[in-house]
């Protein structure tokens, strides 16, 4: 096994404790923990790797060599996927410096999320590094504050984890029987989504700025929409069926209508366009690469598998793990514990007809790569 540090450390953060019960990933040892239930997690990293190692070689092929390559990785997680990245960017560096004949450097990684994310599973899983001298901390703050020292930090990452915001926006309390922006929505609501986000992102780069590195890089991977409408079926169908989901529960009086109508998701999919004005307004960054894929929602949905229909129970079940892994705990939160096996129940229910007879199936996934000034 490689040399290996480990060191775990509280940022200084604004954050809440009461954000970070609820906006945590389930632990393994939940029913439907985040690291049984991450194949969608996995299958994005995979599709973005290409992204990932172009962005290290880049960056290495226009810096001077240093003993220590410090990277950060934003919204870890736990489970199988927590240190892939790590992986690839030492074997990218490895690869670089061996073509240079130069000695390699170590890396010090900095895992990063909410004080409530499980990071004994964390430390318990990490892997051999062959060989290579690698020091890892676990960072446990809010991303939407400073976590780092000035200037510190060469390579920054995240996947699957900006389109959270810090928190639900002021001015949504009107949003009756939706959970997210719909189409039955007042137009005040998407326009609440769209200024929480422009603050938290614009808030996240600049943080960013001030920990990293003069020419340092980031690559950053999230859920998105493909068209500027905010109400548009592939950011929004996912939250319409887990709406009904829940008034089906209130149609039986197991859930109460205004606990419904209290409730909306702290999550934004913006469309690419916001993603570029946001930052070249904010300033801090050159854009070097922003681009765009889908993945589906189930992730062993394959478009040649022509026994799809007759599989929409599972499919169900798999986006319906897939949801309640990331969002049982902030459901749990306001609902309470005694619906959760019967809300997801009917959910993925409900996603199985749909992903049978629909062709809005898929995540917008929004990758892009960024250059400090």
């Amino acid at each position: 096994m490689g040399r290996l540090h480990i060191q775990i450390q509280q940022a200084m953060t604004m954050a809440t404790a009461s954000s970070a019960n609820v906006y945590c990933t389930n632990a393994t040892d939940k029913q439907i923990s985040y690291a049984n239930n991450s194949s969608l997690q996995k299958k994005v990293q995979l599709k973005t790797r290409p992204f990932l190692e172009d962005t290290i070689k880049d960056m290495l092929s226009k810096m001077v060599h240093v003993p220590c390559i410090k990277v950060a990785d934003l919204g870890c997680a736990s489970g199988p996927n927590t240190f892939f990245p790590t992986c690839e960017v030492m074997d990218v560096i490895a690869s670089v410096c061996r073509q240079a004949h130069w000695e390699s450097p170590e890396l010090q990684v900095f895992l990063n999320d909410l004080p409530q994310n499980d990071f004994n599973t964390v430390f318990k899983s990490i892997p051999a590094f062959n060989g290579k001298p690698c020091f890892v901390a676990g960072v446990a703050g809010s991303f939407y504050q400073r976590l780092f020292p000035s200037k510190s930090i060469h390579f920054v990452h995240s996947s699957y984890s900006l389109h959270w915001l810090s928190r639900v926006p002021r001015g949504v309390e009107d949003n009756k029987r939706n959970l997210y922006i719909a189409k039955t929505s007042h137009p005040n609501v998407s326009k609440a989504y769209s200024e929480q986000y422009r603050n938290d992102f614009s808030r996240f780069l600049r943080f960013r700025s001030e920990e990293m590195i003069t020419k340092g890089r980031m690559l950053l991977t999230f859920i998105g929409r493909s068209i500027t409408d905010p109400t548009s079926k592939d950011c929004c169908t996912i939250w319409d069926l887990f709406t009904k989901s829940l008034l089906d529960l209130v149609a039986e009086g197991l859930v109460c209508e205004s606990d419904v109508d209290s409730f909306n998701v702290p999550y934004y999919y913006p469309c690419k366009e916001e993603v570029r004005e946001i930052i070249e307004k904010e300033g801090s960054f050159v854009l070097n690469k922003l681009e765009i894929f889908e993945v589906n929602w189930d992730f062993e949905d394959d478009v040649c598998n022509e026994n799809f229909v007759l599989e929409k129970s599972k499919s169900g079940r798999n986006v319906a793990n897939c949801i309640r892994a990331i969002t049982e705990s902030m459901i749990a939160s306001h609902f309470g514990d005694t619906i959760i096996d019967d809300l997801f129940s009917r959910f993925a229910q409900h996603v199985g007809e749909h992903l049978s007879c629909e062709k809005t199936k898929y995540y917008v996934t929004i990758v892009v790569s960024m250059t400090l000034k």
